[in-house]
């Protein structure tokens, strides 16, 4: 697509010209014609939806976890990890139901970089058209495997370029309160984790479930990406994710049961599930990434003692552990091989014996996370 340049009438000392730069970009339509999700794959997707509805639901006792990179970057590192990740999925699949990270957007506080889906090139040119089509191409090569697939929605508009191949939607605690997410929401056809706010109340994300579970009238765009009135059904397959909040934490045993006794009540009037995922990165790990491990033991202890609501966990996982900086990186080559550039991650040795380990303690609940009998 040709990029115009508009350029104002009128320059003054006091009123600079501006520049604005826009770039006509293909429809949702026409992007997944050229990027197909066969009638197969299609199908997949739609199986994998309702194993994660079967979980939520509790007629499946088996733990989702949500892992994988922070942010998707190097199309051969990702695809690497995830053919690891889908042979270590078919290993466990008795007891754990695997569904990986693909987040081509990242919210940023100020600045940084917003990830794959709007600068593929990682250089600030911004090139939402390649972006696009990268993310598609890539989470379809991720669905090829066999994977389901877990993104976070920030941009609604992007979000139709990519929803037929996401199996498991996040928002963030940043977007939760904003009601064009919560009507982004009613419309998706997938299960949405909501999560808690950045200062640890689940009040946000528990009137962002009873918003989005009701049918809603907004702005919107369809499929040929035209501005357009969308009728929304509501999406009554929303729960909470607890990340944390500001200097606390709330993976423990007190913290999830006064969730669960919120969304007990709020569920007597709404079509809610009273279930939890908790993620055991961000506030819960205080940004230390090996603090993962010893969270995911925790909880998954008191699913083993009998906690039926809590239904999965999130990780951050990469093939190395940590993050690395891209300042003065302008290639790939300069940048250490399945390593994130956002937030640190676990490595994949650490990923694979947390998940073998998990998945005894499941298969045996005698089976201490101490490796006591």
């Amino acid at each position: 697509m040709q990029s115009a340049q508009l350029l104002s009438n009128e320059s003054t000392s006091s009123s600079p010209v501006k520049t604005v730069i826009s770039q006509t970009l293909p429809s949702p339509k026409a992007l997944k014609k050229m990027l197909s999700l066969s009638a197969q794959l299609e199908q997949q997707v739609h199986g994998q939806r309702q194993q994660i509805r079967h979980i939520l639901n509790g007629d499946d006792s088996r733990l989702m976890v949500i892992t994988g990179p922070c942010s998707l970057h190097d199309e051969v590192a990702v695809l690497d990890y995830a053919k690891r990740l889908k042979a270590l999925s078919d290993q466990v699949a008795d007891s754990i139901l695997i569904v990986m990270r693909a987040y081509v957007e990242k919210p940023r506080t100020t600045t940084g970089w917003k990830g794959l889906a709007y600068d593929p090139q990682r250089n600030g040119t911004g090139d939402i058209e390649h972006g696009l089509h990268c993310s598609r191409k890539l989470m379809l090569k991720l669905v090829e495997l066999g994977l389901p697939l877990a993104t976070e929605a920030l941009n609604p508009m992007t979000m139709m370029y990519l929803d037929d191949l996401i199996s498991w939607t996040a928002i963030g605690a940043r977007t939760a309160e904003s009601q064009i997410h919560r009507e982004m929401i009613s419309h998706l056809t997938m299960p949405v984790g909501i999560k808690n706010g950045t200062d640890g109340s689940v009040n946000t994300a528990v009137n962002a479930m009873i918003s989005a579970s009701r049918p809603h009238h907004c702005l919107g765009m369809d499929d040929n990406g035209n501005i357009a009135m969308l009728d929304t059904p509501g999406n009554p397959d929303t729960h909470v994710v607890l990340r944390g909040g500001r200097n606390l934490t709330n993976y423990d045993a007190h913290s999830i049961a006064q969730t669960l006794e919120q969304l007990q009540k709020a569920e007597q009037d709404n079509q809610l599930h009273a279930k939890v995922i908790v993620d055991c990165s961000h506030d819960n790990s205080q940004k230390q990434h090996d603090n993962q491990l010893p969270i995911a033991k925790e909880v998954v202890q008191q699913i083993v003692d009998g906690n039926r609501g809590i239904r999965g966990i999130m990780l951050e996982s990469f093939l190395e552990p940590g993050k690395q900086s891209m300042e003065g990186c302008d290639h790939d080559g300069c940048l250490k091989y399945g390593m994130s550039i956002t937030d640190a991650c676990i490595g994949w040795e650490q990923t694979h014996t947390l998940l073998l380990e998990l998945n005894e303690a499941l298969k045996h609940p005698t089976h201490k996370m101490n490796g006591e009998n």
